[in-house]
């Protein structure tokens, strides 16, 4: 893709960057609405067995995911055409999904800005090595980055650690605003869950909230990691690297389902999403398809970004994701061809 090409394709997609109240707003009802039907279904199934609530956890938490996406939005100031709606439903939604509005915001604006750039990594992304950073790193932070690629760690406590301990604390050099937007979270926190255990007995939250958190955590987890992990992804050192093409060809297509796409607030056209974050997640589909250049993204099915699973290494010199065990192999294969003797 040349440098005109990549000019022309955000004025494509220019037209699609305005948000509407009437589809935000009912955006809002039919997530928020379904969500706290299917909680108190899951509270009520308690009384019959737990298994049973599991029908109504696994909704409510691909509804959380779509809760996340409208939070998600507000943050970037494309769900409404107010930053300050954007800002109270923002915070609301950060509330239920245990984020900081400005916290969260910051950070996910400087993965924006650096998404796939090799010199710019360690803000608002997941920690990726090179294989040569990976070879030439000592024992112990070897042993770390294998034990954070793991998948239990990764989609397991790694949403246990992002969403109740390290979103609680303000990062380093916040400003006043910041910080008073996490503490007003925190305290909001608190105060519903404080609520929820009053009506229902903490026992019962544990139970219903737990679960719908430790399932759409999970699936929020995997989603910011299949959409920029996949084996042709991009990275570029600063000098080289390019705003678009880090979007269009470092961002997957995750080609979902209808029921998952709506679940998942169409965060799947995650290439287009990096090409204009001002897009509302309701009119990414349609930028997609109006948009001809992007037909030919990389796109990933459920079935395919599986395979992401044992991509932990970016290999800078054939520009891919390869594995641990593919290291072993071009480690042994450069080995051997040093010390074949010449004939």
């Amino acid at each position: 893709m040349t440098l005109q090409n990549t000019k022309n394709l955000r004025k494509q997609i220019a037209p699609f960057e305005k948000s509407t109240t009437k589809e935000s707003i009912w955006q809002v009802i039919n997530t928020i609405g379904p969500f706290i039907i299917l909680w108190y279904l899951a509270y009520l199934s308690l009384s019959v067995s737990y298994w049973l609530t599991l029908v109504p956890v696994v909704i409510a938490a691909g509804f959380l995911t779509r809760i996340f996406i409208i939070f998600h939005d507000c943050t970037h100031h494309s769900f409404f055409k107010s930053r300050r709606a954007n800002r109270i439903v923002g915070t609301g939604m950060g509330v239920l999904t245990l984020f900081p509005f400005d916290q969260w915001g910051h950070e996910h604006s400087v993965h924006h800005a650096t998404s796939g750039n090799l010199d710019k990594r360690g803000t608002g992304d997941i920690w990726t090595l090179t294989v040569d950073e990976y070879l030439a790193a000592p024992l112990k932070l070897r042993l770390a980055y294998r034990f954070y690629r793991n998948p239990l760690v990764m989609f397991g406590i790694g949403p246990i650690y992002v969403f109740l301990i390290k979103n609680r604390f303000n990062r380093k050099g916040a400003r006043k605003k910041e910080k008073r937007n996490t503490y007003l979270t925190n305290v909001l926190i608190v105060v519903l869950a404080g609520v929820l255990c009053l009506a229902v007995g903490w026992q019962s939250f544990l139970l219903v909230q737990g679960s719908i958190f430790l399932i759409s955590g999970s699936v929020g987890i995997w989603l910011f990691y299949v959409q920029h992990t996949f084996e042709d992804s991009y990275f570029e050192e600063n000098k080289d690297w390019e705003y678009v093409l880090a979007a269009v060809e470092g961002s997957s297509f995750y080609k979902l389902p209808k029921l998952m796409q709506f679940l998942t607030g169409n965060i799947g056209y995650h290439h287009v999403h990096h090409l204009s974050p001002r897009i509302p997640n309701y009119k990414l589909e349609e930028a997609h398809n109006n948009t001809l250049p992007l037909k030919n993204v990389p796109t990933i099915t459920l079935a395919t970004s599986l395979q992401s699973i044992r991509f932990r290494l970016w290999d800078e010199k054939n520009k891919n994701f390869i594995s641990f065990k593919e290291v072993k192999y071009l480690t042994k294969k450069s080995v051997s061809v040093q010390v074949k003797p010449e004939l």
